[in-house]
């Protein structure tokens, strides 16, 4: 699932996962649904996930256009046994995070924009380090 080099992608996740009560998987993925890197004990169809939540995002940035309310902090749905949580990461990406029916919101609000600014550092770095392999 993940190379060596998301190792650190994958710790971010780990540290999120751990630190909220009911996050049971965990994924970084591009704005157009592309995975890069997840954190996941379950079957989950990590590429669909990714395109699910790239989908999610997009629609929720067009409602907020719509409605004039800006751009998106995260998009949270809310199903009969869990959640979905998408947020953005820069510009390019995105964390998509499942939760069963007791993962703690609250919580989650908490602990995830640090793990956003992580992984956004991180992709950055991963970037800036590919520019200079070419």
């Amino acid at each position: 699932m993940a190379s060596d080099d998301d190792s650190e992608l994958i710790a971010v996740m780990r540290a999120l996962r751990e630190q909220v009560v009911g996050v049971t998987d965990v994924a970084v993925a591009t704005r157009d649904g592309l995975l890069i890197a997840a954190d996941s004990d379950e079957e989950v169809d990590l590429d669909r996930l990714a395109a699910l939540a790239a989908a999610t995002l997009g629609l929720a940035s067009g409602g907020g256009a719509a409605v004039d309310r800006g751009v998106p902090g995260q998009a949270t749905l809310e199903y009969s046994s869990g959640y979905l949580a998408v947020r953005p990461v820069g510009s390019t990406a995105l964390m998509v995070v499942l939760g069963d029916r007791g993962m703690d919101l609250a919580g989650f609000r908490a602990h995830a924009q640090a793990a956003v600014e992580s992984l956004g550092t991180l992709l950055a770095a991963e970037k800036a380090h590919a520019h200079t392999d070419i």
